[in-house]
């Protein structure tokens, strides 16, 4: 007989998360299947990066579990990849492109294991595909915003992980950026890669992802884009704030159109 029911991605049981005496996240539970691509939205302070910090244990919970693929992270930690936010990055640390990207390679590596000429083949393969292999021995903060987003996109890619954790990869890029992000959620999924993305662009969401994740500190949806992501979803989410995204929603719709 077969069994046609999808692996588990990532499972929260009543997550919390507290920051200071103000929750951050309460009472999260949710699964999400492997082989989408899933939006994480909700207002400024609904805890979408403080999801994916916690689950990678960068922020400690004040309580409540986190699986992926049903083991703990340091059983999984190989197959999974993060892509930061870039404000939370130290630009000026003195590193170049290459080295950057090659570190992707460390966690197959181990502690006491040279790269292998092979790694170093990864590393201009991905930098090819990102488009910035031109840039290569450049210190990083001599890059561009669009630029430095690409190369976290390499070094995760390089990584070959099964879940890729994306944090506003769209924030602060340009239109070229822009595309190759796209393109690249793109390309995951058709190799059923597990994609999860903090987003802010309600009038993207529904080209981008086929999974949605609605918070605003407690979860408000959780599901396939076509059934979830619907009006009354997003005012239970974003509230008195919604009537203006709504009018922008369509204002954005009929610019698209020609109208």
């Amino acid at each position: 007989m077969i069994n046609n029911e999808k692996e588990i991605a990532l499972e929260t049981q009543d997550l919390s998360v507290n920051y200071g005496k103000v929750p951050a996240l309460w009472d999260i539970s949710l699964s999400v299947p492997t082989g989408v691509v899933a939006g994480i939205i909700g207002p400024n302070g609904a805890g979408k990066s403080t999801l994916i910090k916690t689950a990678l244990e960068l922020v400690k919970p004040l309580s409540g579990t986190v699986k992926f693929f049903g083991k703990t992270l340091p059983e999984a930690r190989l197959r999974i990849a993060y892509v930061p936010q870039r404000e939370s990055v130290d630009w000026d640390f003195p590193i170049t492109v290459r080295d950057l990207v090659l570190m992707g390679r460390y966690g197959q590596l181990g502690l006491f294991r040279r790269p292998r000429k092979a790694d170093y083949a990864a590393v201009h393969e991905y930098l090819e595909k990102m488009g910035i292999s031109q840039f290569a021995n450049r210190q990083i903060s001599q890059l561009s915003g669009g630029q430095q987003q690409r190369v976290f996109l390499a070094r995760a890619l390089i990584q070959e992980a099964d879940l890729y954790l994306m944090d506003e990869p769209f924030v602060g890029v340009d239109l070229a950026t822009r595309k190759v992000i796209m393109n690249l959620l793109h390309q995951l999924k058709e190799k059923g890669k597990t994609v999860f993305v903090v987003h802010h662009e309600l009038d993207s969401v529904e080209a981008f992802f086929d999974w949605i994740i609605m918070l605003n500190v407690r979860l408000v949806a959780s599901g396939p884009t076509k059934t979830t992501f619907t009006p009354e979803n997003l005012q239970s989410c974003y509230g008195k704030s919604y009537a203006l995204l709504d009018e922008a929603l369509k204002i954005s719709k009929n610019i698209e159109s020609g109208f």
